[in-house]
């Protein structure tokens, strides 16, 4: 072509490398942007990661795609921490490391099956520990708004489509995605409501990071209970921290509260254990407590903070990591996700697959700002419920 011949062939490696780059950039913006039917947007991520022409532009492409969707972390950290909006950033750019790390290792000239199988393989790294511990804005995440209660075949099919876009299959691919994408949007519904559930969000604002809820904040905490309960709830979520430290005191002060209700309050709160903490989900009724689940991934760095053990500090959030997948309430079998919880792959996987028929979805997001991290956290926890066909109950407190 005549548009070939003006230009070397530098310069259109150059173009191609630059649009495989902003490529990237959308899919994390858009498909991350807080909204439960955009999210096959990020499934346009391994065609600007597969052509890339180079290793180099294909970590930018990487890390343009994992900044674009984790663009909240700067604002959200700098206030975690009390700290400038530099450490803020600091943080986005080594929280995108792992990410980057793994999907510029794994890339490859070769196109076709071999290009397929490496893209198999970063995605499946990103969704399981050690690495699926920085594995947000997975693409799979969009497979609960395109195949809506296909449960693990919609899984298998999304996964497919994505190793599809890695290869000259894209052409095909994509339409499918788009079809099936506005086909959802155009019948949408919202997850399953659990008969006699209900999540309450609250609004309390803490100083500091490790603040915890006072006593005020659960008197008014537990009016907002008693006056869901006189509306005829069975079972009230609550947010994360909800019930502050988890203590003697603190159960028989909760216990005592609910003494005259037919029941049941399921809400986060903070256990300390002779070697740092748990955040876990304790159930309370009249007549006693139970601690349900201990979170398996607590936040990193800002909670969970391994490497203080290595020089003798035990201090930090600890982390369970494949425990618990299930737990149940009131003979439910219910799948817990804590906050950060939601944006990860195989705690979400790990309850589905021991046959969860509810998702509780608590979450602190008092530190998140302006942004739209809890925006992107209820997107996330309600595609899982949609492709799974199962009730969804979440807690935000904001």
């Amino acid at each position: 072509m005549a548009w070939r011949e003006r230009y070397s062939p530098s310069s259109l490696r150059f173009a191609g490398g630059l649009f495989c780059i902003l490529g990237g950039a959308l899919t994390g913006t858009i498909g991350w942007f807080g909204h439960v039917l955009l999210l096959p947007a990020g499934m346009l991520f391994p065609v600007f990661w597969a052509y890339a022409p180079s290793r180099a532009v294909a970590a930018l492409v990487a890390a343009a795609h994992f900044l674009g969707a984790s663009r909240g972390l700067p604002q959200g950290a700098s206030i975690f921490f009390g700290s400038q909006y530099v450490i803020g950033l600091g943080l986005w750019f080594a929280a995108a490391l792992v990410f980057v790390t793994v999907y510029s290792l794994l890339w490859t000239k070769v196109a076709g099956g071999p290009r397929m199988l490496r893209y198999l393989i970063a995605s499946i790294l990103m969704s399981l520990p050690p690495f699926g511990i920085m594995g947000w804005a997975n693409p799979i995440t969009a497979a609960g708004v395109l195949f809506p209660g296909w449960g693990w075949f919609g899984l298998a099919a999304t996964a497919i489509l994505l190793l599809m876009m890695t290869t000259s299959l894209w052409r095909i691919a994509a339409p499918i995605i788009a079809g099936f994408a506005a086909w959802s949007a155009a019948s949408w519904t919202g997850p399953k409501l659990a008969e006699g559930w209900t999540g309450i969000n609250t609004t309390f604002q803490y100083e500091r990071a490790g603040e915890h809820a006072g006593y005020e904040q659960q008197r008014e905490t537990i009016a907002m209970v008693r006056e869901a309960a006189r509306l005829g709830t069975k079972v009230a979520v609550l947010p994360e921290g909800a019930l502050g430290l988890w203590t003697i005191t603190t159960e028989r002060f909760w216990t005592d509260a609910l003494s005259d209700l037919q029941m049941r309050v399921i809400g986060g709160a903070t256990a300390i254990q002779q070697v740092g903490y748990d955040t876990v989900v304790v159930e309370i009724s009249g007549q006693g407590a139970r601690t349900l689940y201990r979170e398996r991934m607590p936040v990193p760095v800002s909670m969970w903070q391994p490497w203080r053990r290595l020089v003798g500090d035990g201090g930090g959030a600890n982390a369970y990591i494949f425990a618990n997948p299930v737990v149940e309430v009131a003979g439910i079998r219910v799948a817990p996700l804590i906050c950060y919880e939601q944006l990860l792959i195989w705690p979400i996987l790990q309850s589905m697959a021991m046959n969860a028929e509810i998702i509780i979805g608590p979450a602190n997001g008092w530190w998140t700002g302006e942004s739209n991290i809890t925006a992107i956290q209820r997107a996330s926890v309600t595609a899982w419920a949609k492709l799974f066909d199962v009730p969804l109950v979440t807690a935000f407190n904001e």
